[in-house]
This record gives structure tokens, sequence and C-alpha cells, in this order.
């Protein structure tokens, strides 16, 4: 190993961040690598993030991780997309399903054609023309067939619901396999060397010292290392994203198991309910300006579909992003680098990107600075994008029922996000500009589905004839409904392939 290679990696946290962090470095880095966890059972972590987008089956993948014995060990379930209750407007539902519509035709995209029959209300809703949002409004899964290529059942596009804490248990004992060194203790002191500032060790309350050339901040919004020791500065973005508190409970399963997450817009905030094998996950993100703690969590235990199984757990966060998530020989990963709140979705995937960029700038001992510009520019660009996204689902609303959603309704917004709105009210175009995380058909499904409406659509629809269009779009919606119906519930499907074990059970 070249001696500006660096030896030694130490990891400061554990939960999902911190074990994600170590089985990825484990698996990828050179076995010479050492890497070091440093974790408090008394600390304990968030764990709200419970939902995933498909993006992680490649982090799983590269792990080597059987999709099998992962949805069993973490009492997963599968998920094709996120319903929204109550959103655009009271009453209103749409699914923001992964995956493809339809099949495109002509010269412009399926979407162009069906916003063209649309407008004189010659096609139903758009979540009829894709299996991801059709199958779950009927509690049906199954994975994709690729080898029926042509049919819908080929173009399913999955990724997990899973209780956070089994995921983070899952990759500690693939990375403790893998040579990672686990310390529990609660550190003390973060001791620097005296030239450069950089990090050197972490002192424990037991007095021992864990020395590193390179350190990952995993110790969530604490950011004992980014914020309390190097004083990196934090982007607020309340004023855009006004929920700052959560309050968090497991209840007894009930009802048919949805291969979906769902959110409910409530009068200050919104509501998820997330179906795991043996509970289902519930929280309420609300703004604490517009309701207090106590409301906050009464209406979340009238609105739980069975029994409470713990006491309801507040947590305090403030939206925004680190301004800088790799400073001197320190990345922040997971909530130590920011906070978005998880109505899409994306704390895991933020974890995921933030570990493929680091492998892919992987630093020398030198830390160059074009190095570290270069993860913190495209870091930058996530998060905002990611935001940007978020920020769609309260500003395109026509709810004006609640104090609340006024604020929402009548904020401005970044640039970013209202010439993204302002294209696809002029002809419905949407324009995915670089790598940003979420791609046409999901602006399509959350502006639709928010009652955001073009004035028109791409020209070249027209070149198809209406007939001839909507004899294509009948035949699709038509083939997805066979589909789904030929397909198994979610509940049977993983009774056969991945049922996990009752809590508390021996087998």
């Amino acid at each position: 190993m070249s001696v500006h290679t660096l030896r030694r990696i130490v990891i400061a946290g554990g939960g999902t961040a911190g074990w994600m962090s170590a089985a990825a470095l484990s698996t990828l880095l050179p076995a010479d690598c050492q890497i070091h966890l440093v974790e408090s059972e008394e600390i304990g972590s968030i764990g709200v993030g419970e939902a995933t987008i498909p993006n992680i089956k490649n982090f799983n993948a590269a792990l080597g991780i059987d999709e099998n014995e992962f949805i069993r060990a973490t009492q997963g379930t599968f998920k094709l997309g996120i319903e929204f209750v109550n959103w655009g407007a009271l009453g209103e539902r749409y699914i923001h399903g992964f995956g493809s519509f339809g099949q495109d035709f002509g010269r412009v995209g399926f979407y162009q054609q069906w916003l063209r029959l649309r407008r004189e209300g010659l096609v139903s809703e758009l979540g009829d023309y894709s299996i991801n949002t059709a199958a779950p409004r009927q509690a049906k899964f199954m994975r994709a067939r690729p080898e029926m290529a042509g049919s819908p059942l080929a173009d399913i596009a999955s990724a997990y619901q899973f209780d956070a804490a089994l995921y983070a248990r899952f990759l500690r004992r693939l990375a403790e396999q893998r040579g990672v060194i686990r310390t529990e203790g609660r550190v003390v002191e973060v001791q620097r060397d005296g030239s450069q500032g950089h990090l050197s060790a972490l002192l424990l309350d037991s007095g021992e010292r864990i020395e590193g050339d390179f350190f990952l901040d995993c110790t969530g919004m604490r950011a004992l290392l980014m914020a309390q020791t190097l004083k990196v500065g934090y982007e607020d973005w309340s004023h855009w994203l006004p929920c700052d508190r959560a309050v968090a409970v497991p209840s007894e399963s009930a009802g048919p198991l949805l291969p979906m997450t769902r959110a409910t817009a409530h009068d200050a905030g919104w509501q998820w309910r997330i179906p795991l094998q043996h509970r289902v996950g519930n929280g309420h993100v609300y703004a604490s300006t517009f309701t207090t703690d106590a409301q906050a969590q009464d209406l979340l235990l009238q609105h739980l579909d069975g029994k409470p199984l713990a006491e309801p757990r507040l947590i305090h966060f403030q939206p925004g992003r680190r301004e800088q998530a790799w400073h001197l020989n320190c990345v922040a990963i997971g909530l130590s680098g920011g906070f978005l709140e998880p109505l899409e979705s994306t704390s895991i995937h933020l974890i995921q990107t933030a570990l493929a960029r680091l492998i892919s700038l992987f630093p020398h001992r030198g830390f160059d600075a074009a190095d570290r510009a270069e993860y913190n520019r495209q870091t930058q660009f996530e998060y905002e994008r990611i935001r940007d996204f978020i920020i769609l689902h309260y500003k395109a609303t026509a709810r004006d029922d609640s104090p609340f959603w006024d604020h929402c309704r009548q904020m401005a917004v970044p640039a970013t996000l209202q010439h993204k709105m302002d294209l696809y009210r002029s002809n419905g175009r949407i324009v995915r500009e670089g790598d940003e995380l979420f791609a046409e058909l999901s602006w399509l499904q959350v502006m639709n589905g928010q009652g955001l409406r073009p004035q028109g659509y791409h020209p070249l629809a027209e070149q198809t004839p209406k007939a001839e269009a909507l004899e294509l779009m009948a035949h699709v919606k038509q083939v997805i409904a066979r589909c789904v119906q030929a397909m198994p519930t979610q509940a049977a499907y993983i009774a056969e392939h991945c049922q996990a074990a009752r809590p508390g059970s021996s087998v």
C-alpha cells in the first residue's frame, strides 16, 4: 500500500448510516484498510427511515445480499410507490409509482399523448396506465419478470419497506464478517492535530483512544464531528419546508398488506403509514408553528389502523443541509449532513449516494481540495433537487382549509422549482437536469396529482391520429388491468418467498 493511501477509517455512530457505511466500505475498499466503527447503545438512532426507493436494490446487490434473506431479516415488505391522500385537495388521492407508464408511440412520450387526450376527457386517470400504480390499489405484488419482454410484468419496479433497526443489525453482521471492528462507547472528546486541524482520534468514556486518518460522521442530527467539532455551518430551509417535528409510533397490522407507503395530509403536516410484516410504522410530521405537540400526537393516535405497540416518540428536526458535506478529513453521512423529511423516502437513498460518491472520489492522505469541492458540489445539487421535489407537494395544492396550507400555497419557492412548474404549466414539458434523482415520470405524477394542469401539450403529439392514440391507450389500460388481476397479493407472495419469523419466535 502506498504511503499516501488512507489506512485507518473511523466511523463515528452506528444506526443505518453507520452500518451502511461500514458494510459498503468493507466490501469495496482494499482488505488492508482498517475500518473501525464506534457507537453507543445508550444513544440509539432515529429510525424514521423505514421506506425506500428502488435504488437501494443496487446497494444491496453490490454487497452481495440475497433479497429473500434480507426481507426475512428486516421484517420487510415490497413497495411499488407512495400514495398521497388529501394533498392536492381534500378527498383526493394519487399514487407516485416507480417504473414506466404505458408505451411510447409517435414522436413524443406516452404522457404527452395522455395530456392531449385527457384535456378532452377521453382517457381515465394517469394511475390506470402503469402497473406500479394499478397493482398497489389491490394489494397485489410480484417481482418483475424480465423474460416477459413487452409485458407490463417485465416493468414492475420495486423498493422495500423494512425495520431500520433490523437493517442496521443485518448490515452489522455482514460488516463484522468482512473485518470491521466495532467498539461500544460514548465519545467524550474529538481530538485534532495541531498543524492542519484534521481530526486525529476519538476519545471514549472508557479511556480508549481510536485513531484514524479519515472520519465519517454518522452521529445523526447531533453531527458530533462536523458541527460540534469542525463547526461546519448549516443551511436552513424551514422557510420552504415548515415542518420541524415528528411524532412516531408503531402499531399492530391491520387490513391488507399494501405494497406502498401512504402519506396522508393533515391540517398542519402529514402522516406516514409503512406496512411491515410484523407491524405498521406510523408517524405525524408537522409544523410546530401551526399546531402543538399534544395536538399532533392526539391526531396521530386517532388515525392509526391498529392498536399502538409503544409510547409515541417525539423527534425534533431542522430541514436543510450541511454547508459542506466533506470538510478536511471528515465526511458527513446521513442526518449529520442534512435533513429532508421522509415524504418521498429519500433518507436511506441519501446515505447510499453519499457512499457511492465517496468511493468515486476516495481520497489520498493529501485530501486534495479539488476532490472535496467536487464531492460538495454534487452533494449540494442532489439535496437541492430533492428539496425542490418535496416543496412541490406543499406548494401545488388547492387546499385552503387551514393556516398551514394557506402558508404553503402562498409561499415563494426556489427559482429552480418555479422554472419546472412554469415549464409544465405551459405545454406539459418536464426537463430532467443532469443526474437529479427524480426523473420526468416522477415529476409528472406529482404535478398532475397535486392539481397542476398544463395549458397545452407537445404539438407533435397530434401527428398520431386521435383514433389511433385512443385505441392504444385503451389497449395499455386493458393489458395492465389483466396483469394486475393475475398477480398474487403481496401477503401471498411474501408467504411463499420470504416470510419472516414472528418476533420472539425461535423459528
